[in-house]
């Protein structure tokens, strides 16, 4: 079941959905998809029982993790352990994410 994914395709199939989410992978170890969130968005998410990486394709935002808040941006990788409380915020300009859980994720987008 390997696989090679167009990031275009990806984003093109995921503006026809008109969802910030889709999911373009899910097998039992793990899921994956492309998160975009528009400037001045909102992020939605609620936390996940999932462990998750987030790889920021493009934009910046700065992310709430539990407490703390970290600046992110184009090319930087996150790593959100499981059932932690996550926001991404002051999102400038339009923030694309690769989001992979382990195991797939259950808990859905908003």
């Amino acid at each position: 079941m390997s696989e090679v994914f167009d990031l275009n395709n990806l984003l093109a199939k995921r503006d026809q959905g008109g969802r910030s989410y889709l999911e373009f992978l899910r097998v039992p170890a793990m899921s994956a998809g492309i998160y975009i969130l528009p400037a001045g968005g909102t992020d939605l998410q609620r936390p996940h029982e999932q462990d998750e990486i987030y790889y920021v394709v493009a934009g910046a935002a700065k992310l709430r993790l539990g407490s703390s808040e970290k600046k992110v941006a184009k090319g930087d990788v996150i790593f959100v352990e499981a059932n932690l409380e996550h926001r991404f915020f002051d999102i400038e300009p339009e923030l694309i994410l690769l989001v992979v859980f382990a195991p797939a994720e259950e808990s859905a987008y908003t």
